[in-house]
């Protein structure tokens, strides 16, 4: 693929020439969704579409890091679109407790930490908490929350991430879903304790930056990303190190009826769009 890329900044290729008259104008070129629909034109423009150049720009600046963290080896003639593809997998590390991928259309790094992949406190006890399977995780599997007095989860992730702002959420859903007769139900049986308090959450990293905040939970039967806060990344060689927390320690009162998916880290300019799913 190196080669193939080489020859075509030279070539005369109707595709060349469009993605250099557009990266002269100091634009940033078509992101990945547009080569890939401009492949689709000829021949010629499908072929200068694997040109290594043409994707170096879209892969994180780090991305070997990347790779070394969450793929491990990967074939040594791997051309930079492959790559690129590679990266926009799910790809599991961490004993299958962390995901990490990079958005298709933008490239964008993303990583989710599963319930297991967390500090539970009672989670040992079935008592309080109990793994259940289900199809609504990319980890296949929930952790829930029967009833506790002591209600506290944190978590660390030590991750190379790209230069940027992020934002790190707890994935969260009142009550228990289930499946009767090929129909979502959703059982609210035990959800209580979560409108007496709200549920602190708090966030600080390796160089020192802290947000805290809290919110009541609320909106039994529907999946949603409880904001922690942000973080920014400035030097891509250096990993960066979070803690977080999310707590409600007031012991007057039982909650329970909680399901905890996992925590999320995507970067900032989806927040919102994630508050809507």
């Amino acid at each position: 693929m190196g080669v193939l890329g080489s020859r075509l900044k030279g070539d005369t290729c109707p595709f060349v020439q469009f993605y250099c008259s557009w990266t002269s104008c100091g634009e940033f070129g078509p992101g990945p969704s547009e080569i890939c629909k401009l492949a689709r034109l000829n021949r010629a423009f499908r072929g200068a579409s694997w040109a290594d150049f043409v994707w170096e720009s879209k892969l994180p600046p780090n991305y070997q890091i990347l790779i070394d963290e969450v793929v491990g080896d990967l074939p040594a003639k791997l051309g930079q679109r492959e790559i690129y593809e590679r990266l926009c997998k799910a790809n599991t590390f961490d004993g299958g407790t962390k995901k990490a991928w990079l958005d298709k259309s933008t490239g964008d790094v993303c990583l989710s930490i599963s319930s297991k992949g967390l500090r539970i406190t009672g989670i040992d006890d079935r008592r309080y908490w109990n793994h259940i399977p289900t199809e609504e995780s990319r980890f296949s599997s929930v952790a829930y929350l029967q009833q506790i007095w002591w209600f506290e989860v944190d978590g660390e992730i030590e991750f190379p991430f790209p230069p940027g702002t992020y934002s790190l959420f707890f994935r969260l859903q009142l009550g228990r879903a289930l499946m009767r007769f090929g129909r979502r139900k959703c059982n609210t049986e035990h959800v209580h304790g979560w409108d007496k308090k709200p549920v602190r959450f708090q966030l600080l990293t390796s160089d020192g930056q802290y947000t805290a905040s809290q919110c009541f939970l609320d909106d039994p039967g529907k999946w949603n990303h409880y904001h922690v806060g942000d973080f920014v990344v400035g030097n891509p060689s250096v990993t960066t190190k979070i803690k977080f927390s999310m707590m409600q320690i007031d012991c007057t009162h039982t909650k329970g009826g909680l399901c905890l998916d996992s925590v999320v880290v995507y970067p900032s300019k989806y927040r919102e769009g994630l508050k809507q799913l």
